[in-house]
């Protein structure tokens, strides 16, 4: 059953809604393997952090520098696929240091 009010001018028509029109649309996550890797690395550099797909259903949390990071994480280097190099240095990662890491200061 459709039912077509006019409301101010315009034209409403209402009727039977998809179950699937009304459920959020998933989220669209950026791809590292559909951006060169100097794409990857700007689109790094210019958010404070950013998720990023990495292939598949993979993905990850890339970092410009270490003021994105928690106060006691550390910065690691990221590097991840891209449209054309299979191993881009894009950024870096957030992490909780480990044992043997070595710290030079905040």
């Amino acid at each position: 059953m459709v039912k077509v009010f006019r409301l101010a001018g315009t034209l409403a028509i209402l009727g039977s809604v998809c179950p699937a029109a009304i459920q959020p649309a998933l989220a669209q996550r950026a791809s590292t393997l559909d951006m060169t890797c100097a794409q990857a690395r700007a689109t790094v550099s210019r958010n404070r952090g950013i998720v990023l797909g990495t292939g598949g259903a993979t993905y990850d949390r890339f970092v410009g520098d270490r003021s994105a990071c928690e106060v006691t994480e550390i910065t690691i280097p990221a590097f991840a696929p891209a449209r054309d190099a299979p191993d881009c240095f894009i950024g870096y990662r957030c992490r909780e240091p480990g044992r043997g890491d070595r710290f030079d200061g905040f």
